[in-house]
């Protein structure tokens, strides 16, 4: 028996050679790159679009939590994204492109795996299928979802940043650090003193936008991914106080912590790519280029890509989803990825695991199963499918999702210790499900 998976991004890819090592055959559809999406640049698997970083390894951190969880699920992309990681800091940053072509060399090197070029318009429910098509869903293939789930699929923005040169920065007023120092200094800090940033600010507020089209006028944000001018419009110190905060950033040649800091992130693995951090926006592009030549340091900055901003499409996960990614109509049609209203790229790989493995499971006659809610892969499938919801958005792995436990009070009051307990406990409870299944 085929499976068969729709789309080739982080959730389908690892779905696909999870199926693949459990001699399962797939086939694989990808529609890229005879249908672009408008976002992608490639027609390589598994490309990472707004950024290139997944977060932080750390299992303190909830997305570091989901990492170590999918290491011991035995995710076939988590190896690939430390073979090409780049410097971050604390974050998991990848060489974007080395990264997508060794997802897909891996895919076409692999004899279970057939890779059909061509855009899906319909699937049966009477077939085993995986729907990981991602939030830039094609029209066709959203409206046979529509139809199958029998209800209307919603949709958010999603805003990407730009990326620049290296050669072209100013180094003279720039200079490379991690906040607060720690580890290696990876990011290169382009500072603005109070005069510098208003002028900034003010040409961010007044610049023009590209217009929404009528029918995306009410259009719903993912709050952790706003554009930059959404976040600057709700007033003139937001953007200090977040992706330009300059806490902890102090210029060594100074002495003194600036105004507002832009911080560029290493985008490839040869260092000759920034992206800058925080720096999602749908202005028109004559007014990007003039917003970022006045960033000091930045005003002979080379622009190789532009911002633009795209309609993601996600499914009503809470009315149609199970816990193990089986939709509720149909034990043989899964979903996977940000199509289910997971947010982020390690949720996405994730979810392509999760729905991988129950998919082998059911292909071999056996039950899927749904992991415990006190480890964030199972605490996130259940948020993402339990119906009380009523008024579903996308959502990351975070430690509100956890199933909840009694904690000794210096631990509770103590956030590092509090996540350290959380992180060993959703591991041991991990373990403890795989021994016992």
């Amino acid at each position: 028996m085929k499976v068969k998976i729709i789309g080739a991004g982080l959730a389908g890819s690892e779905a696909a050679l999870q199926l693949a090592k459990r001699n399962i055959y797939v086939d694989l559809y990808e529609m890229r790159p005879q249908n672009q999406t408008g976002a992608h640049k490639t027609g390589l698997f598994a490309e990472l679009v707004c950024s290139n970083s997944l977060g932080s390894f750390d299992i303190t951190n909830a997305s570091g939590l989901l990492k170590h969880e999918m290491q011991i699920l035995g995710s076939e992309l988590l190896p690939l994204i430390f073979e090409n990681a780049v410097p971050a800091g604390g974050a998991l940053a990848v060489d974007r492109t080395l990264f997508a072509q060794m997802v897909t060399d891996k895919i076409s090197n692999n004899p279970f795996i057939n890779i059909i070029k061509e855009e899906v318009t319909e699937f049966s429910s009477n077939e085993p299928v995986i729907i990981a098509s991602g939030p830039l869903t094609s029209d066709k293939l959203a409206e046979a979802v529509k139809n199958f789930l029998g209800e209307k699929y919603l949709f958010f923005f999603d805003a990407i940043a730009p990326i620049i040169e290296k050669d072209s920065v100013n180094f003279d007023k720039a200079f490379y650090l991690n906040r607060y120092n720690k580890g290696d200094a990876d990011y290169i800090n382009c500072p603005m003193n109070k005069e510098e940033y208003l002028k900034f600010y003010n040409l961010l507020t007044n610049a023009p936008r590209i217009e929404l089209k009528s029918f995306e006028e009410n259009a719903k944000f993912f709050e952790s991914c706003l554009p930059i001018e959404v976040l600057a419009s709700r007033g003139v110190d937001t953007l200090r106080f977040g992706p330009l905060k300059p806490v902890g950033l102090i210029d060594e040649r100074t002495g003194i912590e600036n105004y507002a800091v832009v911080q560029l992130r290493q985008d490839n693995k040869s260092a000759t790519l920034y992206n800058l951090v925080g720096f999602q926006t749908n202005l028109k592009w004559g007014a990007q280029t003039e917003l970022i030549h006045s960033i000091p340091a930045l005003e002979n900055a080379n622009i190789v890509r532009f911002g633009v901003m795209h309609r993601n499409t996600f499914i009503n996960s809470p009315k149609v989803l199970l816990p193990t990614l089986q939709s509720k109509i149909s034990s043989n049609v899964f979903f996977a990825g940000q199509i289910t209203g997971t947010e982020g790229y390690t949720e996405s790989i994730a979810s392509g695991l999760l729905a991988g493995i129950n998919m082998a499971r059911v292909i071999n006659n056996l039950s899927a199963f749904e992991l415990p809610q006190d480890t964030m892969l199972g605490a996130l499938s259940h948020y993402i499918s339990f119906s009380g919801h009523t008024n579903f958005q996308p959502i990351n792995s975070n430690w509100g999702i956890l199933s909840p436990c009694n904690l000794d009070k210096n631990i509770r009051k103590n956030k590092k210790l509090k996540n350290e307990f959380l992180a060993n406990r959703a591991l041991n409870s991990l373990k403890n499900f795989l021994n016992n299944i």
